[in-house]
Formats: C-alpha cells, sequence, structure tokens
C-alpha cells in the first residue's frame, strides 16, 4: 500500500504539473485554464527512492456546498483526510492571495503533516512570493518548479520521515501477519500464480459513455462513497480516474473516463483532451461497461462507442442506467432486445444488464456480466475440436466458387486470445467474399458459446502448416 500523499491549493498554482512530475507520466491533464481537475486522481509517485501514492485533487475554492466547486472541495477535503502527508502548494510568482491565507487556516487545522510549496520558484520572479509564504504559518516554504523539476531534492527530504514512518508501520504489520500463512518446508511464503480478480491481478474495466449517461454516479455506488464528483451537469468527469475495488472478494481497477460526445461536437482544447484520456482507458482496459441512459433511445454516438470498444477487441458489457425511471419496462427492453440483434453485428451475444447507479438497484448483476464478459475474451478452442467443427461448416456450407473454381479451406487453429482470434488456411484467401467470413464467425460464436466478445479471423494462404513434411528423395 505504502504512504498515500495529497497535493492541495488553490486553482492554477502548478497541481497536476507536479502530479505528473512525480508520477514520471502525462496522467493529469494539465492547461492554462483554472479548474481543470475535478476528480481526485491517484498514481504511483518516484521520487529518489522513496515510493507512495500521490493524490491529484481538485483547486480549493471558496464555494456554496451545493454548487460545483464546493463538491470540487469536499473531494478535496476528503483527500486531506485519508491522507499520510499533505503538500500545500502556491504560485509563488503571484505572490500569497486571500484564497490562499483562507485554505492555509484550514490546513493547519489538520491533524496531517502540511509540507508548503512554492512553486514556479525558478528565477527572480518568484523570490517575493517565496518570501512572503512565510505568513502562512505552514513553516518553511520549499521553493520548486514542477515544470523544469527543480527543488525536488528539497522536497524529497522533507517528504522522507514521513514516507518512512508509514512502510516501517506496514511491515511491521506484515511481520505479526506472516504467522498466519501458509509456508513450505523451506520456511517460504506458498505464493501460487494468481488468476485476474486478485489483488495481484485485479480486472481492468473501464466505465465509458456519452456525457451524463450516470457513470461516476453507478461508481459511487459500487464504492458505497462519493468518490467521484457528481451532478446533473454534463460533463463533469474530464479525468480518466482509476480506483480499486472489491466485490465478492474478487478484486477490480475501475476507470471513470470523460462522457464521450460526436467528434464534430468537440471544439475545446480541454474535451479533446478529456477523450482522448476516455478513448487511452479503452485501449488498457479488459472488460468496457458502455453506459446508456434508459429514458433516451440508442443515438448513433453509443453505437460508435460500441463499435470502437469491438475495433479495439475489448470485452463488452452494456449497461442500461436510471432504469427506475422507466414506467413501461417491457417495452423498453424490447427495443433494447431488438436493437442489440440488429445492431451488434460484431459482438453477438453481448452482456445488457438494466440498473439504477442512484439506487444500486442491479449493481451485482453487471459485475456478474462482467467477469462472464471476460472469460468470453478468453476462450480458447482446441485444434482438434476446431478443426472437426469446420469440416462440418464447410460441408453444410461450402466456400463459393471463383471462376469455376472453389476455395478449399484447408486447416483452422487459434494463436491467441483476448480477444479469440482464429486463423484458417486455404487456397486463394483473397477471393473469399466478406458474407462466407460472416457465416463461419457467427458459427464459431454459436457452436463455442463465445458471446459478447470481438472474434477475429483471418486467413493464411498454404498448406496445413502442422501437417507432416513430405521426405525428399535422395537420387
Amino acid at each position: 500500500m505504502g504512504a498515500t500523499v495529497a497535493i492541495i491549493g488553490r486553482p492554477n498554482v502548478g497541481k497536476s504539473t507536479l502530479f505528473n512530475r512525480l508520477v514520471g507520466k502525462r496522467l493529469a491533464l494539465v492547461d492554462d485554464t483554472p479548474g481543470v481537475t475535478r476528480d481526485r486522481r491517484p498514481g504511483e509517485a518516484r521520487l529518489g527512492d522513496l515510493r507512495f501514492t500521490i493524490i491529484d485533487t481538485a483547486g480549493l475554492e471558496d464555494a456554496d456546498k451545493s454548487s460545483l466547486e464546493g463538491r470540487m472541495r469536499r473531494q478535496t477535503e476528503e483527500a486531506i483526510e485519508t491522507a499520510d502527508a499533505v503538500l500545500f502548494v502556491i504560485d509563488a510568482r503571484a505572490g500569497v492571495t486571500p484564497l490562499d491565507a483562507h485554505f492555509a487556516e484550514v490546513a493547519r487545522k489538520t491533524t496531517r503533516p502540511v509540507i508548503l510549496l512554492a512553486n514556479k520558484a525558478e528565477g527572480k520572479a518568484g523570490e517575493g512570493g517565496l518570501y512572503e509564504s512565510y505568513s502562512l504559518g505552514l513553516g518553511d516554504p520549499i521553493a520548486i518548479s514542477a515544470e523544469h523539476g527543480e527543488g525536488l531534492a528539497d522536497l524529497y527530504d522533507a517528504l522522507k520521515p514521513h514516507v518512512d514512518r508509514v512502510t516501517e508501520e506496514e511491515e511491521s504489520r506484515r511481520e505479526e501477519a506472516v504467522t498466519n500463512v501458509d509456508v513450505d518446508e523451506d520456511g517460504e511464503i506458498i505464493d501460487e500464480e494468481d488468476p485476474v480478480g486478485t489483488r495481484e491481478r485485479p480486472l481492468r474495466v473501464a466505465i465509458v459513455g456519452r456525457p451524463n449517461a450516470g457513470k461516476s454516479t453507478l461508481i459511487n455506488k459500487m464504492l458505497g462513497e462519493d468518490r467521484m464528483l457528481t451532478g446533473p451537469e454534463a460533463g463533469i468527469t474530464r479525468d480518466s480516474i482509476s480506483v480499486d475495488w472489491t466485490w465478492r472478494d474478487r478484486h477490480i481497477k475501475l476507470f471513470d473516463t470523460a462522457g464521450i460526445r460526436k467528434k464534430a461536437r468537440v471544439q475545446e482544447k480541454l474535451e479533446k483532451l478529456s477523450v482522448a484520456d476516455a478513448l487511452r482507458a479503452i485501449k488498457f482496459a479488459e472488460v468496457v461497461v458502455v453506459t446508456l441512459d434508459a429514458t433516451m433511445s440508442f443515438e448513433k454516438q453509443d453505437l460508435q462507442i460500441i463499435d470502437l470498444v469491438a475495433r479495439e477487441g475489448r470485452a463488452l458489457v452494456i449497461a442500461v442506467n436510471k432504469w427506475d425511471l422507466i414506467e413501461d419496462r417491457e417495452a423498453a427492453w424490447k427495443k433494447i432486445r431488438d436493437a442489440n440483434e440488429r445492431y451488434f453485428n460484431q459482438i453477438r451475444g453481448v452482456q445488457i444488464a438494466t440498473l439504477s447507479g442512484i439506487q444500486g438497484q442491479g449493481v451485482d448483476r453487471l459485475v456478474e456480466s462482467v467477469f462472464t464478459a471476460y472469460e468470453a475474451w478468453n476462450s480458447r478452442v482446441s485444434t482438434s475440436k476446431l478443426n472437426r467443427w469446420l469440416d462440418r461448416v464447410v460441408i453444410n456450407h461450402p466456400p463459393p466458387a471463383v471462376a469455376g473454381r472453389r476455395v478449399r479451406l484447408r486447416y483452422m487453429t487459434q494463436p491467441k486470445t483476448r480477444p479469440p482470434h482464429f486463423v484458417a488456411f486455404c487456397s486463394r484467401p483473397e477471393q473469399l467474399p466478406e458474407s462466407y467470413t460472416r457465416y463461419l464467425v457467427n458459427s464459431l460464436r454459436q457452436t463455442f458459446n463465445i458471446q459478447g466478445t470481438p472474434i477475429r479471423l483471418s486467413y493464411r494462404k498454404g498448406d496445413n502448416p502442422y501437417a507432416p513434411k513430405k521426405k525428399r528423395k535422395i537420387q
């Protein structure tokens, strides 16, 4: 687990830039616009030999609790409560503002150790703000430049005692717990290979969909806490935030993503960055849950998101959210089923779960569907079964003849899973029509029960590579 360190401060002082510097990646969105970060974003930080979890937070603002800014502030306050140390960041070039002074008073009341950082302190322009920051009453400030990596050695010295303290406490707890684990005859801990869903290998699940489909509300209900910022405003989520969750002793890493609108409507630079972040989450997920609004019929954008998931080769589950708002559920379910049969050609048999994210109804059914889709995504069919199936389908429906010559399908194997990928060896593969490929894929899906996941089928020209080689005659 390790120590947890929260970065706080008013908007636009460089918190996300510092976060990216410490994790060594551009994980957090950075822009000159104040208030880019809204949710708490955790990351694995490195500073010399120190390893800890760093949390980027929304800029502290003095606002009404019910407003968006007020809810963002509450997220930051919860990050402070769970942290082992807090980095309070000010802009040295702007000097100490009334907002800095107001929230420094809040920081002084916390029981967590607070380290004051004067960011943007490179050059002479930041000297005045650095000296002025002594007035905040948070101890000696550390001059840093998150953009240029200056002052990190001083930050290391300030953080080390707090990170080491947490590490020592955890090691002590592990030593106490080791007496309760299984060991072999040499005294080594027995460590069997963990399947997916364990703490070591959590199942990666991305929650995606159009803006205001209820993605963050759904994740909050799963976690049992207001971890994600939610509200009636569309497009609240900007970063793709990952959180760890345990469901029935199975470990899952959930990715909350920004709403994906039609490309033509995405004009602002910040929204483009948010959408790119959501698309990246799809690529790294194992299962993607596409969240639909039950009060709105299937729209073209929903189908495009589903098509994107299929092209990326991810396992797919469709979550029809806000089901509690539907009066005629039988008619609504029929419409969903018809759309499934009509539009989802690439992913036949996709798992569909109806639920209410705000009430928590159907969450268990959704997660069961996620694991079912993951198992289909990992489907493997033995070569012998594949070729017995191939013999039958070719007899029942032979490939079409082209220019009087029939294409011969000789052999099939499955070299990959995640998603299932099959390779057929045949003569003249370039002349096989697309309709015959769809026939083979649908038959594979039905025969071997590979439902709700993309199936890849490619062709290679040549003889059966597994057939015994003919011996060459020596003359």
